[in-house]
């Protein structure tokens, strides 16, 4: 079965923060025994649900191996469960075999191992039975074979796919640098693909004395249309006149070619959103590493 790049056909598509939180603070109390969280990177899935269920689950991520998962789930018997963007998920059997186990839709769920890894001096048993639920968090939800697809039909796919203004307007909740925020307010038409990321690196562009402005190239801008961009955010040039001479005097191009890039601007809609005026005056500290369980 090939690999989908588009959005699962089954999926139910959530825009909104609020409801993603919804849906992450009912399985902290237990009421979807599957959840599959999807969505494009940045966006705050495991913050926000690493909010709701606290210190009470277990955090399986990264490379971590089907037999070091075994362990974890044993270990954890009961409590739940989330899988935060595991590398060999889909593609390893013995992985996808425990998600089978793990996500049956029996309350009480028989988990095994048969291979002479288990019980070998650890005291781990060749089964055990929990009641775990779990919550699968991904960019993207590759169904490469039957068994994959058996494990998305026990629970509920959830496909996150917020615009900008509801990253933008989540993102003043928690970060510290006005201009850079206001600059994004300001160019929300511009950048489709935003996502949380952007702003941090934004800022530690600026923080190191680097041009942050440069974040536009990453949406795929030509140099001279984030040129323009620049000049037309650049309070030292008032005129037009003034923008059009510095323009030339960085290498753009004459007159013409200014208003050529200015139009490529003018084309994307403009979005309007709320100023907010932010809290944060610093950068926060770390939070703590997810939990990373290993073979």
């Amino acid at each position: 079965m090939p690999v989908s790049k588009k959005r699962p056909k089954n999926a139910l598509v959530i825009r909104d923060y609020e409801k993603l939180e919804t849906f992450a603070a009912r399985f902290a109390e237990g009421h979807f025994n599957l959840l599959i969280l999807i969505g494009g990177a940045g966006l705050a899935k495991s913050q926000t649900v690493r909010r709701a269920v606290g210190k009470k689950a277990l955090w399986v991520e990264g490379s971590a191996t089907a037999f070091g998962i075994y362990q974890a789930l044993y270990a954890n018997r009961g409590k739940p469960v989330v899988i935060d963007d595991v590398d060999q998920l889909y593609t390893d059997k013995e992985c996808v075999r425990l998600l089978k186990c793990i996500c049956q839709t029996d309350p009480v769920k028989q988990v095994s191992w048969f291979t002479g890894a288990a019980g070998d001096g650890k005291d781990i048993p060749k089964q055990f039975e929990t009641s775990s639920n779990v919550i699968i968090i991904a960019n993207e939800w590759k169904t490469l074979s039957e068994n994959v697809k058996a494990v998305e039909n026990r629970g509920h796919l959830l496909s996150f796919e917020p615009d900008p203004v509801a990253v933008h307007l989540k993102v003043g909740e928690w970060f510290w640098d006005q201009e850079v925020y206001d600059f994004f307010g300001a160019n929300l038409h511009l950048l489709p693909g935003l996502s949380m990321r952007h702003y941090v690196q934004a800022s530690e562009l600026k923080e190191a004395g680097m041009d942050w402005l440069d974040i536009l190239h990453r949406e795929g801008f030509n140099e001279k249309t984030v040129l323009v961009a620049k000049l037309l955010l650049d309070p030292a040039y008032a005129s037009e006149e003034d923008r059009i001479a510095e323009f030339k005097r960085q290498g753009g191009g004459g007159r013409t070619t200014y208003f050529a890039h200015k139009k490529k601007l003018a084309k994307k809609r403009r979005v309007d959103v709320p100023h907010i005026r932010l809290k944060r005056r610093k950068r926060p500290t770390a939070p703590p590493r997810l939990r990373v369980v290993g073979g």
